[in-house]
């Protein structure tokens, strides 16, 4: 693989290095004081990430994947349920382990199992593997659906108590207003537009991306204003990552065993295991900044999701490629 293959692969990851980077060189211009207004921009931003999302959505190739439900009911289980019970689990144990460990970190663990699955990844990952495609694309998008509302109402239910929450009435009326109304915006326009959409695709997502970029700056920004990171320092990265570990691996055996267990079709134990253990950025940003609004603990709130993300790629990447060298049903190697 060559140099400029590699950085067009790992772009969206670099760009999120490289956004934290800036923020502790420049931070001024982010904060929520700077020139660049981010408070207003990452709100019209957030209004542009739900629209595009929308409007990339195939909503014409859900139908196929729809009446799988025994499928949809594991997937959106270990997605609002069971990951939620972890979270919750690990909320009030972490620390028994990690008494020192920030406020903010352990509510970013929490939030990190309450968000809804990937689109794209696992729509990719699933047809890479040889998985059920038409059910990853219609349980990833009804994730992101049913996840723009039960999100929100499961940090509240589960955070309320730390008044790190704003009030449930306007944040939901926000949400509507930034997320839901913008999403189905693009729905409804996607079917004038598709030809174009799907000609433009990657920079739609590349447009997408830089929002986020844009957002995970303007968080970090705010958090070396405040000298957040002076008060926690490189052990606490190194520590969040072994949590973060943690619980990728807890979850990805516990999901693949009950798969397995419950004696799933081969295709739909794959669905079912990239559409349950992955959690989205895309997502996660923007509905942190509306949940816990701007300021010095969010950059510490999306740690462990901006951790997550690259290690579900990356695992999730080697173990589509090792199950789409196998034959679907005798479970051999297959011949070149």
């Amino acid at each position: 693989m060559s140099f400029t293959t590699w950085i067009r692969r790992n772009g969206f990851v670099l760009g999120l290095l490289l956004a934290v980077l800036l923020a502790f060189l420049f931070p001024a211009p982010g904060a929520r004081d700077g020139f660049l207004h981010a408070g207003m921009v990452d709100n019209a931003g957030i209004a542009v990430i739900l629209f595009l999302q929308g409007l990339s959505l195939a909503v014409e190739q859900l139908k196929s994947g729809a009446g799988n439900w025994r499928l949809h009911a594991i997937i959106q289980s270990f997605t609002f349920v069971i990951f939620p019970i972890v979270g919750v689990l690990a909320y009030f144990v972490v620390p028994l382990a990690w008494p020192s460990e920030p406020a903010g970190i352990q509510q970013g663990l929490l939030y990190l199992c309450v968000l809804p699955s990937t689109i794209s990844t696992s729509v990719v990952l699933t047809a890479v593997a040889h998985g059920n495609v038409a059910g990853a694309l219609f349980n990833a998008a009804l994730s992101n659906l049913v996840g723009v509302v039960l999100t929100p109402l499961l940090v509240h239910a589960l955070m309320h108590t730390t008044g790190h929450v704003a009030p449930m009435g306007p944040l939901m009326l926000k949400i509507m207003l930034l997320t839901l109304l913008p999403f189905f915006a693009g729905m409804s326009l996607r079917g004038h537009v598709k030809k174009w959409v799907d000609q433009h695709k990657i920079w739609i997502a590349r447009l997408s991306n830089a929002v986020i970029v844009f957002i995970v700056y303007t968080a970090f920004c705010d958090s070396v204003a405040e000298k957040t990171w002076q008060q926690h320092g490189l052990a606490t990265t190194a520590r969040l990552f072994l949590c973060v570990l943690l619980l990728f691996a807890v979850m990805s055996w516990l999901i693949y065993f009950t798969c397995r267990a419950l004696r799933l079709s081969r295709a739909d134990w794959i669905t079912a295991y990239f559409c349950s253990v992955k959690k989205t950025l895309a997502m996660g940003v923007p509905l942190a900044m509306l949940i816990f609004g701007p300021g010095s603990d969010l950059s510490l709130i999306l740690l462990p999701l901006m951790f997550y993300h690259p290690l579900q790629i990356f695992i999730n990447g080697l173990l589509a490629n090792h199950w789409g060298k196998v034959v679907p049903d005798l479970g051999l190697p297959r011949h070149k």
